[in-house]
């Protein structure tokens, strides 16, 4: 039970790969489908589980199993998601790759040492490599994605190793706890400081947080619908996992380190949201916005405390729906696999409510608009920072909050009151609408009714 949802995503991946090889024309939707549903309710089952394995290097605790739950929640509403044949090549092999990459991910979040986090982070990240590249609408920018994608992504494990390098030294161990215990007498030295930050380098290149964010746009536009789905949302909360972890090895003494977070938050939010409201491409804006709300989650990082860090996986639950739901909107839009511009929302709300509702919905909650989930997590983010007395950042944050309404507040303004060029209204699939209800729901929910969540992530802490 302990190792069973990890077992059985590298089980779906190998069913894929047989499915490759047959010469038949297998039902791969339908499969990957009921596959995906099967692991979420296993690793749902599991978990309870607990237990440390590989002589403590793979710790599988209440921690690990709440980020587990969530990469395979998300895994399964993307499958869910995706339907469009004709979007990507190689479609088994698509699915295998996306389960390696989310095997990867639910090894990473209970890796407590660092060789086995560096190995399971490059299992992920190089079934993303592959899949980039797999779009079947040939644009200009998808070979570049490609490639933009995977030398930013060794650039960012390369300085990541760089850095584990300088903690290994220091600890003369690779277990996070050797290191947490060694780490504090170095951290009042510039060098205990750069082998953090350089060891985190990795994950802020997940996050696409400020200064690793210049790969997002690019792969963002270039990659097919369903591929920047996920790489916009899954790896994000695996990424999230682990910079509580590393974070709080200078618990005991953040003081540079916390500046430079609050640095780095800075620029992300301000960089995000400005280049934001030029924006004219659905996908471009989101990951403008997903740069943006990098810098949001660090700021619950800075109190280096369980409050905080319930505050942050909190937030990355709530943006992980809010961006599903912007995503399957800009999906179901996009029949051809082709992007879809801001334009391309006009009249939305005639040709079909419901997509309009869901997009409102959405962008309400990642401008931070009440009663949203949005809204409720910014504002235990800004009472996490406040309260550990970084009012700078907390006004940052806020006068940055007013400037992504203005954009966000366009999608909605552009779906209700423009007159449609294409007057067809748009047909949407029983399933369709459920998942729109779904994520309507849940948004709304997360909003509404925080506390339960906000004490299973306190406790998890």
């Amino acid at each position: 039970m302990t190792l069973l949802p990890e077992l059985y995503m590298l089980l779906f991946a190998v069913s894929f790969l047989f499915l490759s090889l047959g010469k038949k024309k297998a039902p791969v939707f339908a499969a990957a489908k009921a596959l995906a549903l099967l692991g979420f309710a296993l690793t749902l089952a599991c978990s309870g589980a607990r237990g440390e394995l590989f002589s403590g290097a793979y710790r599988v605790d209440f921690f690990s199993q709440v980020f587990k739950v969530l990469l395979s929640a998300g895994f399964t509403l993307v499958v869910f998601m995706f339907e469009k044949e004709d979007e990507v090549e190689n479609l088994p092999e698509y699915f295998m790759f996306l389960g390696f990459s989310t095997l990867g991910l639910m090894i990473l979040v209970s890796s407590v040492e660092l060789i086995s986090i560096v190995i399971s982070l490059e299992i992920s990240s190089f079934s993303l490599y592959a899949v980039v590249p797999l779009r079947k609408a040939q644009t200009k920018t998808q070979l570049e994605a490609a490639m933009k994608y995977l030398f930013f992504g060794a650039i960012a494990t390369g300085i990541m190793l760089y850095g584990m390098g300088y903690l290994y030294g220091m600890a003369h161990s690779t277990y996070l706890a050797d290191v947490a215990a060694k780490l504090p007498q170095f951290l009042a030295q510039p060098l205990g400081v750069l082998a953090l930050i350089l060891a985190l380098t990795a994950f802020f290149f997940k996050l696409s947080l400020f200064p690793m964010h210049f790969w997002a746009p690019d792969i963002y536009e270039g990659a097919s619908d369903a591929t920047t789905t996920f790489i916009a949302t899954i790896p994000k909360i695996a990424a999230t996992a682990l910079l509580i972890r590393l974070t709080m090895l200078a618990s005991s003494n953040p003081g540079q380190l916390a500046t430079i977070i609050i640095v780095l938050a800075a620029l992300s939010m301000t960089l995000g949201n400005l280049v934001g409201l030029v924006q004219k491409d659905m996908k471009r804006l989101l990951a403008y916005s997903g740069i943006a709300h990098a810098g949001y989650l660090m700021m619950g990082l800075l109190s280096f405390n369980r409050d905080g860090n319930a505050a942050v996986v909190y937030y990355i639950v709530v943006y992980l729906f809010m961006n599903l739901a912007c995503f399957y909107v800009v999906m179901l839009l996009s029949r051809r696999g082709e992007n879809v511009s801001i334009s391309d929302l006009s009249g939305l709300s005639r040709r079909s409510p419901l997509l309009a509702f869901t997009l409102a919905v959405a962008a309400f909650s990642l401008a931070g608009i009440p009663p949203t989930g949005g809204f409720t997590g910014k504002f235990f983010l800004f009472v996490s920072a406040f309260e550990a007395g970084y009012l700078a950042i907390v006004l940052i944050a806020a006068v940055n909050t007013v400037i992504s309404v203005f954009y966000y507040l366009n999608l909605v303004r552009v779906s209700y009151s423009r007159e449609a060029e294409d007057r067809q209204p748009l047909q949407l699939a029983l399933h369709e609408k459920v998942l729109c209800y779904v994520f309507n729901v849940i948004i709304l929910f997360t909003g509404l009714m925080p506390h339960g969540l906000l004490d299973l992530f306190r406790r998890a802490m």
